[in-house]
């Protein structure tokens, strides 16, 4: 009796515990999405930025705005307007934005004002996960320490290790580079890095999705405790948020433009296309607008090299760009892209990140990535910095379901075109026949045959088939029965 007792209690409390679950009211999946970590104790967070129109008001120092306005630069964004009076008062920071918001300015103005320009010693370090994106980095921060200070040296694999160390012996005090060679020239006691007063890692997301966390978590071990860190990221997953929980002290987080309403002026477009019919597709995107900057993104190093061949002998002004190229030449493909000799930029993922050219029009998704956070990554390549800019997705029947998530990511339908309509507005190439001609029998000619007589043959010799296919007669078997009756 008192244990059928107990059992009733216990079954009365179970149905109360989700009779309150069911009347609970939930939070909009929206904010969840956004809100994807949860801050460290004694943190802050902050979604919107304070209305600044101008760096003089951040308390930016006279020089640097100065350095700014040379750029054109005049107006804080709301990323810089958020993180930079954080940063500048010593705090660490985690920010959120998307990509093309200007998170690099909002890291390194404070950076800049940080450094004591009397000490010869290497005070501020910057990690990044390509060498395109630490390249572009260092492009950004070199015009604000000004012409009486070192330049930044850029710390990446794929060049030699002798110009960086004689760099580094020179008294370089801002260093920007890759995980994997920074770790390494700290390891050999090229690098040190007792004196750094801030880290800053960018792009922490994509560092845990190629595999560097542990060489950053390294880093962040030979680097003193009394630093000041700053973490940026276009998505926070699990692992960033253990990196702050572990190595960033009562951090200010920030997270602007992370929603999906909150993205660029960017015009998607969804081209379902056959996979044989995809580079018809592109030829005909840019033939609709000759010489305008264009990246096109493929998946595999092959893929992005044969595109390439292909609108080369279409006589387009194209080059490509993938990981297995050395980096000096990676560098010469992109200077001629940023300074307009070349029109077209095939492209694997090494150029989704990091990489702000100005006036990129539009962005071209020859296949389809395989994560909803990548296809953000390719076409904020466009659209950046309040621009507006155009994305084309090229769909064969097999990526349906890859942009089905994409799309769900998105909270959003993006608008569709199908093959037969889009092909009916393309002009065939130069060097290719609008149609196959056609025999007297209506039957299209093939490449490899000729018309003779209203028939199509095959260009072999003596015009019928080659001999190398023709029917061999059969051995006549020993005592077979001859037309003659033998």
């Amino acid at each position: 009796m008192a244990r059928r007792c107990h059992d009733t209690t216990a079954r009365r409390l179970r149905d109360c515990v989700w009779l309150r679950k069911l009347e609970a009211p939930s939070a909009p999946r929206r904010a969840r999405a956004a809100d994807n970590h949860r801050p460290t104790a004694g943190a802050s967070f902050s979604r919107r930025a304070p209305a600044i129109e101008s760096f003089t008001a951040l308390r930016v120092r006279p020089d640097l705005v100065d350095a700014l306005a040379a750029d054109e630069i005049t107006s804080p964004t709301p990323i810089q307007a958020a993180c930079i009076p954080h940063l500048l008062e010593g705090r660490d920071v985690v920010g959120q934005a998307r990509t093309g918001s200007g998170k690099t300015l909002a890291y390194a103005i404070p950076l800049v004002e940080g450094l004591d320009p009397d000490l010869p010693r290497v005070q501020a370090l910057v990690l990044a996960p390509t060498r395109e994106l630490a390249e572009q980095i260092g492009t950004v921060v070199d015009p604000l320490l000004g012409p009486s200070a070192p330049p930044s040296v850029r710390i990446v694999g794929g060049l030699s290790y002798t110009p960086q160390r004689r760099a580094l012996a020179q008294g370089a005090q801002v260093v920007v580079g890759t995980p994997g060679r920074v770790l390494d020239l700290i390891e050999s006691r090229d690098l040190n890095v007792d004196d750094l007063r801030m880290l800053v890692i960018d792009e922490a997301d994509r560092m845990f999705d190629i595999g560097m966390a542990p060489q950053v978590e390294s880093i962040l071990r030979y680097s003193p405790t009394s630093r000041q860190t700053a973490l940026f990221s276009a998505t926070v997953p699990g692992w960033v948020a253990r990196l702050t929980l572990r190595h960033l002290r009562d951090p200010e987080h920030v997270a602007l433009d992370t929603r999906p309403e909150d993205l660029p002026e960017i015009d998607h477009e969804i081209w379902v296309v056959p996979e044989m019919e995809k580079a018809t597709a592109v030829e005909g995107i840019l033939q609709q607008s000759p010489g305008v900057p264009t990246i096109v993104f493929g998946r595999t190093r092959r893929g992005v090299d044969l595109l390439r061949d292909r609108l080369r002998r279409r006589g387009l002004r194209v080059d490509a760009i993938q990981g297995g190229m050395p980096q000096p030449s990676r560098q010469r493909v992109m200077d001629r892209f940023r300074q307009g000799e070349v029109d077209v930029l095939i492209a694997t993922d090494v150029a989704a990140r990091g990489l702000d050219i100005m006036g990129l029009a539009q962005v071209i998704n020859y296949d389809i990535p395989d994560h909803p956070d990548m296809f953000t990554h390719r076409t904020g390549r466009t659209g950046r910095m309040g621009r507006a800019g155009r994305s084309v997705t090229l769909v064969s029947g097999a990526g349906l379901d890859r942009l089905a998530s994409i799309e769900y990511s998105l909270e959003r339908r993006i608008p569709r075109r199908y093959w037969d309509e889009i092909k009916t507005e393309f002009q065939p190439a130069a060097d290719e026949p609008a149609e196959a001609p056609a025999a007297a029998n209506g039957r299209r000619v093939m490449p490899g045959e000729r018309l003779s007589g209203g028939k199509a043959k095959a260009n072999g010799a003596n015009g019928g088939a080659p001999r190398s296919n023709r029917r061999r007669r059969r051995p006549r078997k020993a005592g077979a029965e001859t037309a003659g009756g033998r």
